[in-house]
């Protein structure tokens, strides 16, 4: 054998005539032998079980930390929310939240108090406030919402301390305390002296009441168009009617503030403003005269004399432009005065200019407001005049009355009956 048979047995390869003329060798059994398979393609086939497996893990982990971070927001909302409603961990700093007009749904209640940061759910408190005033609120009765049940309008001192339903009941005027007071007011008392009293036995607070009175609006007639103005010291002063209440200890300022003006509207008839229309007055104008009568008339027997000096001075302003009273510019230095503060708008001065209707003032007619809060006799007075053509009058020191026509008739009474007035 030699080297050529010895290389062709190694290769396995049978010595058959398959050469040509050429020599050349061709292999017929070609297909008997698979060509190796491209390794990249073998390659990715097996990589992609292996991706896949990895893209599933990596959703999978992305999934849960979503359900995590959800469930973690719903918890502290869940948690806000249950603050909001519980004052679980409030504090019991106070906001004072006030409005002048009545508010009659839960929605705009609810976002006043979100407005100055004593809630932060509102949404979910506008929610839960429905349902519970639905079961056992004041504005449901019967299952018929009563909007004149609504929130008082007021000055409220709050806090996130008290609750949510702690706080619409407060707006509501509801008192959270069921001692009570028992006050009388008697006529001519200013609204000065009617704070101080309410103040002193612990009804409601000062800043509070003052605010009510120059600031809220209400809707009785009396005083339904009054607004505030600068040369009246206090708006409501008039229309709190004298007489005795009963009061919750605590109670909010507007609650107590139309006690005073819903009784003073229902005992100012109709007869009433129709006479003081007849007279030519308006009703302001006769709770005006009615204050002065009251300051000035040493009892009630003395009022119709008085009010006939008024009017006569009224109807006569070339000859007598002033009314010619003390009250009324005493009512600015003893009353008004004492009460202002530091930082009180004006001083007492700044309203004598309006008040002083003493002989030598300049203020013609009647001063811009009354001078404290008349009774019924007064105004009834200041509506029925006697039948006097006196322009002029006096007491001695035991309190009786003098009337004069003239002014020397005036003199000579004076000398003769209380000689110290002119000294």
């Amino acid at each position: 054998m030699d080297n050529n048979d010895f290389n062709l047995e190694e290769t396995g390869i049978n010595p058959v005539d398959t050469a040509g003329n050429d020599n050349d060798v061709y292999f017929s059994n070609v297909s008997a032998s698979k060509p190796e398979k491209p390794k990249a393609a073998a390659a990715v086939k097996k990589a992609s079980p292996k991706n896949k497996k990895g893209q599933s893990v990596a959703g999978t982990y992305v999934f849960f930390i979503v359900v995590i971070v959800l469930s973690m927001i719903l918890s502290v909302y869940a948690v806000m929310c249950m603050n909001d409603v519980l004052a679980i961990t409030k504090t019991n700093s106070t906001v004072t939240v006030s409005y002048t007009e009545q508010i009659n749904d839960i929605d705009t209640a609810v976002d006043l108090l979100a407005d100055n940061g004593l809630i932060k759910c509102k949404n979910f408190c506008k929610l839960f406030a429905k349902f519970r005033e639905s079961q056992v609120g004041p504005q449901y009765r019967n299952g018929v919402y009563n909007e004149e049940l609504g929130y008082e309008p007021g000055v409220y001192y709050l806090s996130g301390k008290m609750g949510l339903e702690g706080m619409l009941q407060a707006m509501h005027g509801n008192t959270t305390s069921a001692e009570t007071v028992h006050l009388t007011f008697p006529e001519g008392l200013t609204v000065p002296e009617i704070v101080d009293k309410l103040v002193a036995n612990e009804v409601c607070d000062k800043a509070a009441l003052l605010s009510v009175i120059e600031t809220v609006e209400f809707s009785y007639s009396l005083v339904s168009n009054r607004q505030a103005d600068e040369k009246v010291p206090y708006r409501l002063e008039g229309y709190m009617f004298p007489d005795t209440y009963d009061f919750y200890v605590g109670e909010s300022a507007s609650s107590v503030v139309k006690k005073f003006l819903s009784n003073g509207d229902a005992r100012i008839t109709e007869e009433h403003r129709k006479k003081a229309q007849e007279l030519g007055y308006s009703m302001e104008d006769i709770i005006i005269i009615a204050s002065i009568i009251q300051m000035e008339a040493g009892d009630d027997d003395q009022m119709e004399e008085i009010s006939a000096i008024l009017h006569n001075r009224l109807s006569d302003t070339v000859n007598y432009a002033s009314l010619g009273c003390d009250s009324t510019s005493d009512y600015i230095k003893n009353k008004v005065g004492p009460s202002l503060s530091s930082t009180s708008a004006h001083t007492a001065d700044y309203y004598l200019k309006y008040y002083n209707t003493h002989n030598s003032s300049k203020v013609v007619g009647l001063p811009e407001g009354p001078i404290c809060n008349p009774g019924l006799a007064a105004i009834e007075a200041a509506l029925n005049p006697a039948d006097s053509d006196a322009y002029f009058f006096f007491h001695d020191r035991d309190g009786n009355i003098y009337t004069a026509k003239t002014n020397s008739e005036f003199n000579e009474k004076v000398a003769t009956y209380a000689p110290y007035l002119l000294a």
